[in-house]
């Protein structure tokens, strides 16, 4: 039996969001003249509040309005690990840092699990000690371009958590104690399904769910 450290990754083991962040970091470094469209993000993020579009939408449309609709996975390359670079300088909670270190001690398989795509995830998780990423896939076409689309579901509510499950089967991992930790009430079914769940920083309703449940509450910084 294997005993499981599951994170979320934005606003979790980062104090901030990573995702419109790093299509930022890749038009400003790529082609700034893409961050002309930056207020048509906007709009897709007030379409988004306005249940207009859902979330694995909003990321289709902001990926190819600041990344293009296609890329080769040369190109990105340093792009991303330019971006995992900064976000462990500068955008990583210390709790995280503790906490990971604690897991590993205990024996414990650390794994992100993340809404954010996996592409760009997996590279600040190998530098941070993550055995595995679960992310949003991205559509790897026959030219290994990575396409602004959605491969599968995004990693988000409930897919987060059938996407753990379908990872757990198909790595045959036969599941031990289960220590999960996140930020937001979205990951309520991980919470629920975990051994030991940890609300980290907690917005409202989480730390009330979590204050209600008796669930533990960390402050990470």
């Amino acid at each position: 039996m294997t005993d499981l450290a599951i994170y979320d990754m934005d606003k979790t083991v980062t104090r901030r969001p990573t995702y419109t962040p790093f299509l930022i970091h890749c038009a400003m470094r790529r082609n700034p003249l893409r961050l002309v469209f930056f207020p048509l993000v906007i709009l897709s993020m007030l379409a988004y509040v306005a249940k207009l579009i859902d979330r694995g939408t909003l990321k289709e449309i902001n990926h190819r309005l600041l990344l293009g609709h296609r890329r080769s996975q040369a190109e990105l390359k340093p792009l991303v690990d330019s971006f995992a670079e900064k976000t462990i300088a500068h955008n990583i909670r210390p709790g995280a840092r503790a906490a990971i270190a604690r897991d590993k001690a205990e024996g414990r398989m650390v794994v992100m699990a993340t809404a954010s795509y996996r592409f760009y995830a997996q590279e600040i998780g190998a530098r941070m000690g993550f055995d595995h990423v679960i992310g949003t896939n991205t559509i790897l076409g026959l030219d290994e371009e990575v396409h602004a689309k959605i491969d599968g579901q995004n990693c988000y509510g409930p897919a987060k958590m059938a996407m753990i499950l379908d990872w757990e089967s198909q790595s045959e991992i036969v599941r031990g104690h289960v220590r999960f930790y996140s930020d937001h009430v979205t990951d309520r079914p991980v919470f629920e399904w975990s051994d030991e769940p940890v609300a980290v920083n907690p917005h409202g309703k989480l730390e009330e769910l979590a204050k209600e449940q008796g669930w533990r509450i960390e402050d990470w910084g």
